[in-house]
């Protein structure tokens, strides 16, 4: 497969949403190793100070914003203030995500409206205001984080899922709306990297120990450093779906060609995982 340089990144503006920590931060570092002029926005501003400091301090460019993405006008602002300063605007990482799981019967509609705030509008937010200012420039990248599992049924997880299918689904739709008007667009989904999200993600009515051992138990642990590098070789290769590692891709695979399967052993899961619910 060809290869592809960090190079490619040079003098390009990039905002990377959820960049104060995890993929996000990783994302944020190697786009300034290779040049880059980045943009690090996160909901905690010492975050993205630190990270923004760090990338300037090893002589790249860039600057720190906060921002909560499940806030319409404070995505707008990031990127319409991002667009003023630099005169384009080449990538727009939409990364930032949080995670809650349980069983549907123990979540309230207010821990399944709080994952679609952060995980789906916070991308749709970013997309929307991005994709015409690409479009009037002739040029530009959106990269939509979604997961595996957006891919995957995810029981014990269905708000999760649920926001990142329909992440999948908004990148592969625009992406084919864009192709003749110069945009690209990518859909980023990994299995399990070790970051933040499962360490500050929130359970309904399960132990944290007993779903702590059920990520150790994925497929394979990709570390963030890693993570990033995968993400932008696919980006800078256009790839529509960029899926990793190659456990995650295998399993995906196996699902499309044999579902019920995969269906039998994630049953198996759930009635492994309820038996530890807190109040039956």
């Amino acid at each position: 497969m060809e290869e592809c340089s960090m190079d490619e990144f040079k003098d390009k503006v990039a905002i990377v949403t959820g960049g104060g920590s995890g993929i996000g931060q990783a994302l944020c570092q190697e786009l300034g190793q290779g040049g880059a002029i980045v943009v690090v926005a996160s909901l905690h501003d010492d975050h993205a100070t630190r990270v923004a400091s760090a990338i300037m301090q090893n002589g790249g460019r860039a600057h720190a914003v906060s921002v909560d993405v499940s806030n319409e006008e404070g995505v707008r602002q990031l990127i319409d203030e991002t667009v003023s300063e630099y005169g384009q605007l080449d990538y727009l990482f939409n990364n930032a995500g949080v995670a809650i799981f349980g069983d549907a019967r123990d979540l309230t509609l207010e821990q399944w409206r709080h994952e679609f705030e952060v995980n789906l509008y916070g991308v749709l937010y970013g997309t929307v205001f991005a994709y015409p200012i690409m479009v009037r420039q002739g040029f530009g990248h959106i990269v939509n984080t979604a997961s595996g599992v957006g891919l995957l049924p995810f029981p014990l997880g269905a708000p999760y899922g649920t926001s990142k299918y329909a992440i999948v689904g908004l990148s592969l739709s625009l992406r084919l709306e864009g192709a003749d008007l110069g945009v690209k667009v990518s859909a980023v989904c990994p299995g399990y990297v070790q970051t933040n999200l499962y360490q500050a993600m929130t359970t309904a009515n399960l132990p944290r120990e007993q779903m702590d051992k059920q990520l150790a138990q994925a497929i394979k642990v990709v570390d963030a450093s890693q993570a990033a590098r995968t993400i932008l070789r696919g980006v800078l290769r256009n790839q529509a779906i960029i899926i990793f590692p190659a456990g995650m891709r295998l399993y995906w695979r196996v699902y499309r060609l044999f579902p019920r399967l995969i269906d039998h052993i994630l049953v198996r899961q759930v009635r492994t995982l309820r038996k530890y619910r807190l109040n039956p």
